[in-house]
């Protein structure tokens, strides 16, 4: 009889408590079974009792990683809601914080990649350029997380250091391309680890509904900032990674090519950043109705749906992140791999499991 080995839900390669079964023959997967559902922090259900205020700062706290992109997500949604535009210069601004906000997260994540594969040093220069993200997302927000950058009709902060803002972006590209990408690309430790490990073909992430970095490094082009495009992407040069190869070593690149063209996303928006306010106003009652809202979050999408009964408390949230869809294919990924590789892999698609749970 094959035996089930148990991963988690606590593990020091998870980052949060879940658990996979694994049946076993030897040192191989031969089928994997995933569970959620320990966390439950009634996110939705706060979120349905408070005032549209509160509930921004309650949407923020879904992700310490991704904060930005809930308040971005729901503002977004309230938007439409009521008619709101937001200012150009505020569309800006709110480009530059989301794609700082990318950095943070893929930095973080390449550096716990690192560690996990067992490069210590590529860890430890990875985190070196994470505390410059951070630092630039405190010199503008005040926060190193959680910035409370966004509200509906535009954003809470100028940026009064553009200069600044362009010269940390292209500090970060130029270490990337020199430095970082090299390593993950040519490096005989890292490609015996990751080449091969872990596959998801095209066929399945299409069929399974992978998104992100995750859908990329599959071979799917699909990123909402060209799909459907929001704020200014439609008007900025920038490309989507993607590899065919669909293992880790190809989440892993995609990861690091986005971070260079966040950095150039980030330039481009301070050098054509307009002049101007940067909110609409009073933010105007929510009248009746119903709204849906998506944007590219490091993870993939993030889908935000909101009804409105007129009053100041919403009469629906409903939020889906990234890892709900993008988990499951970690079952297909561990079949046929080493017990060994299964830490890594399911690492790979950068899990946020809380987020999932909420």
């Amino acid at each position: 009889m094959s035996p089930v080995i148990p991963v988690g839900p606590y593990h020091p390669a998870l980052e949060e408590p879940y658990k996979i079964e694994l049946d076993c023959d030897g040192e191989a997967v031969r089928e994997a079974h995933i569970t959620v559902g320990f966390n439950f922090r009634a996110i939705e259900w706060l979120a349905e009792r408070k005032n549209y205020t509160q509930d921004l700062a309650l949407v923020e706290r879904v992700c310490g990683i991704c904060s930005n992109v809930h308040t971005l997500t729901f503002s977004r949604a309230l938007e439409q809601l009521a008619g709101v535009e937001v200012p150009a210069r505020a569309q800006h601004i709110r480009v530059v914080v989301h794609e700082a906000e990318r950095l943070h997260s893929h930095l973080l994540w390449a550096g716990i990649a690192a560690e996990v594969i067992g490069f210590q040093t590529l860890f430890m220069t990875c985190f070196a350029l994470r505390e410059k993200v951070m630092d630039l997302l405190e010199a503008v927000s005040g926060n190193r997380v959680n910035y409370a950058m966004n509200k509906p009709g535009g954003v809470t902060r100028d940026i009064v250091d553009p200069g600044m803002v362009a010269a940390t972006a292209q500090a970060i590209r130029t270490a990337m391309e020199r430095e970082i990408i090299p390593v993950f690309t040519t490096d005989r430790t890292v490609r015996a680890r990751c080449a091969g490990v872990g596959v998801l073909t095209r066929d399945e992430a299409l069929a399974w509904g992978a998104l992100g970095p995750v859908a990329r490094a599959s071979g799917l082009p699909q990123d909402i900032r060209k799909a459907a495009p929001y704020e200014i992407y439609d008007r900025l040069d920038f490309e989507v990674p993607v590899r065919p190869e669909g293992d880790v070593l190809a989440r892993i690149v995609v990861r690091a090519l986005e971070i260079v063209e966040s950095c150039r996303i980030i330039e481009q928006a301070v050098d054509g950043m307009p002049a101007g306010p940067i909110d609409a106003g009073d933010f105007i009652p929510v009248p009746a109705g119903e709204a849906c809202a998506r944007i590219e979050g490091p993870r993939g999408e993030v889908f935000y749906y909101v009804a409105s009964d007129g009053s100041d408390v919403p009469l629906r949230v409903r939020i889906r992140t990234p890892t709900f869809q993008n988990m499951p294919t970690v079952a297909l990924m561990v079949r046929e791999q080493t017990l060994a590789d299964v830490p890594l892999i399911q690492a790979s698609i950068d899990p946020c499991y809380s987020c999932t749970d909420r």
